[in-house]
């Protein structure tokens, strides 16, 4: 079966065109079940640089899906045998101002738009750099 992969490796995801936040945001919490930019925001802000995109994907959708542990393997087999959104599409880069960073270990970070790191990351020449996907078509 054939493994798909959402992983960057030494790249930036700058934040959206048409995103509205001028600055990173926390995403607000909405009642008692954590949304995606939720999970996803306290995964890669608590642990910089210690998850793949891979990892902060699966997370999200195995939390959503409420898996028990002893199902993840077989789940996370099945689910990247498809293709899946990376984190081009997540609300953190098209909604609530956050780059993202993957270093050449293919593990992410989070950078506010607002931050020097952001504006480093952008211009850095040996990092590929790309847009978050827009929401709204142009």
């Amino acid at each position: 079966m054939k493994t798909h992969t959402t992983n960057y490796f030494d790249t930036f995801i700058q934040v959206a065109e048409d995103s509205p936040a001028k600055i990173g945001e926390i995403p607000p919490a909405k009642g008692s079940e954590k949304s995606v930019a939720n999970i996803q925001f306290e995964m890669i802000s608590e642990h910089p640089y210690q998850y793949t995109s891979d990892d902060v994907i699966f997370q999200t959708y195995a939390t959503r899906q409420g898996f028990e542990k002893n199902e993840l393997a077989a789940e996370r087999e099945k689910f990247f045998s498809k293709g899946q959104p990376c984190l081009r599409a997540s609300p953190l880069t098209k909604r609530y101002g956050w780059g993202v960073h993957s270093n050449s270990e293919g593990k992410v970070a989070l950078y506010g738009r607002d931050s020097e790191e952001y504006d480093k990351y952008s211009a850095d020449d040996k990092v590929d750099t790309v847009k978050a996907m827009r929401s709204k078509r142009a």
